[in-house]
């Protein structure tokens, strides 16, 4: 008997045009996916991207596609997990028509490729809002070996692996790679102490491995590198503050020993080019070092702004 209902015909689409790999016994058309069992430990992350949001209509969807599975595998070089297997979740716009979902997941399937990760399950909604994607990604590490956030330790170079700032602004936030390879280099090549990757912007991110490790910070000002997508016309302490604070950078910040720091700026391993920051310091607290003196590390970045607890005395959002 022949299926009619649209959103049966479009789960039918998605099972002919995914592709299986190594690890998934059983995938799209059923009630749940199956993965095979591994020696090695899961890592799973999940993002929900959400139009007005993480985009807006000014991005194609097949960029959209690509970036709500792009954000999870930056997730996963975080923690130098191989990809493995991603469960889309997709609540449409109701007046969208299906060559618009297909763009999307055209966008989603051709990053996937790239990576070697089969979209396995998942689930299509439709509502009056706009478009959200939810994606949650598995991927692997050898047991013990997940890069965390609490491993920085007094006397490490922090280092990003590229400049920051007007992501956003430029469109370079639905077209960025995930530092995937950069991770993996890295882990070859020097003991990771802590690694996160910049998402929300270095002037907030930073703070969660300082926090995590219980550990202060001594930045350098004028070492932080200013992408060419901040507009040249500010004042450097303007563009300063907007590679601190634009967010979606999706580049990695890492510590490492003072002898691995070393190393990497003197011999970079071929397909990284690593770039010092600061110190991790005992202190507790961060600084940063401008013009010839030390000031307050400034915190910045995004903030979605919900769970904030009214004080007395505040207005109530209407």
């Amino acid at each position: 008997m022949t299926e009619t209902r649209p959103e049966f015909s479009f789960i039918h689409w998605l099972e002919q045009n995914s592709r299986p790999t190594p690890g998934l016994v059983l995938g799209i058309g059923d009630d749940a996916a199956v993965l095979s069992a591994t020696p090695d430990e899961w890592v799973v992350t999940k993002d929900v991207i959400t139009q007005g949001v993480h985009f807006d209509s000014s991005i194609p969807l097949e960029l959209v596609g690509r970036k709500a599975l792009a954000v999870n595998l930056s997730d996963l070089a975080a923690m130098t997990a191989r990809p493995a297997a991603a469960f889309v979740g997709l609540v449409l716009p109701r007046q969208m028509e299906r060559d618009a979902v297909e763009q999307i997941y055209h966008g989603l399937q051709t990053l996937a490729d790239e990576w070697n990760v089969t979209i396995a399950g998942g689930d299509t909604n439709s509502w009056n809002g706009g478009l959200v994607i939810s994606v949650t990604l598995m991927g692997t590490v050898a047991p013990g070996t997940a890069v965390r956030r609490d491993g920085a330790m007094p006397g490490d170079g922090i280092f990003v692996t590229g400049p920051l700032g007007g992501s956003l602004a430029s469109g370079r936030h639905a077209r960025f790679s995930p530092r995937l390879r950069e991770a993996e280099i890295l882990k070859q090549t020097v003991t990771l102490h802590s690694m996160l990757d910049l998402s929300d912007g270095l002037g907030s991110d930073l703070f969660h491995i300082l926090e995590r490790s219980h550990v202060g910070a001594r930045i350098d000002g004028d070492a932080i590198p200013i992408h060419t997508d901040v507009d040249p016309l500010l004042t450097h302490w303007e563009r300063l503050l907007q590679a601190l604070g634009d967010g979606e950078d999706f580049e990695l910040l890492f510590t490492v020993s003072e002898a691995d720091g070393k190393r990497l700026m003197e011999s970079p391993p071929t397909g990284v080019r690593p770039i010092r920051i600061g110190t991790v310091t005992e202190s507790r607290q961060a600084v940063l070092l401008w013009g010839g003196m030390e000031r307050e590390f400034p915190r910045s970045g995004w903030s979605h702004g919900f769970g904030r607890t009214t004080k007395k005395g505040d207005q109530q959002d209407s």
